[in-house]
């Protein structure tokens, strides 16, 4: 099966391999995606201000079960509507017990094309 269709581009963050930009294949680059999705707060991008995840308005709440609720929704919705190549199995968050202030927010998808699945835990950081 030819993955040409999932994308390559520059890693995230940006590294330098042999001189020259080290890039991100295919499902690689489909992970990579999904971290930057996460990781970009809605209105932190001045040409595209509502690209990202609403979880950055959660950074001061408290560590509870509505929380982590809203948490899982804006992570979920933020993937359904920022990354099509994936379908979105399940998200699920929990606190961290070795630090209190942080949701360990774990996200199941499957690459649509390839139906391989993956997961990747997030840390989200809560103070």
């Amino acid at each position: 099966m030819n993955s040409n269709f999932l994308g390559v581009g520059w890693t995230s963050p940006v590294k330098l391999e042999n001189n020259q930009i080290k890039m991100a294949h295919y499902e690689e680059c489909v992970r990579q995606s999904i971290w930057t999705i996460l990781s970009t707060a809605r209105g932190e991008r001045l040409m595209r201000p509502d690209f990202g995840c609403g979880i950055h308005d959660l950074v001061f709440a408290n560590n509870s079960a509505s929380t982590i609720g809203t948490a899982i929704d804006e992570v979920r919705q933020a993937l359904i509507q920022w990354e099509p190549r994936i379908d979105v199995l399940n998200v699920d968050a929990g606190p961290d017990p070795s630090k209190p202030n942080r949701l360990l927010i774990q996200v199941n998808y499957q690459v649509r094309t390839t139906n391989n699945r993956f997961n990747l835990v997030y840390p989200f950081y809560l103070s």
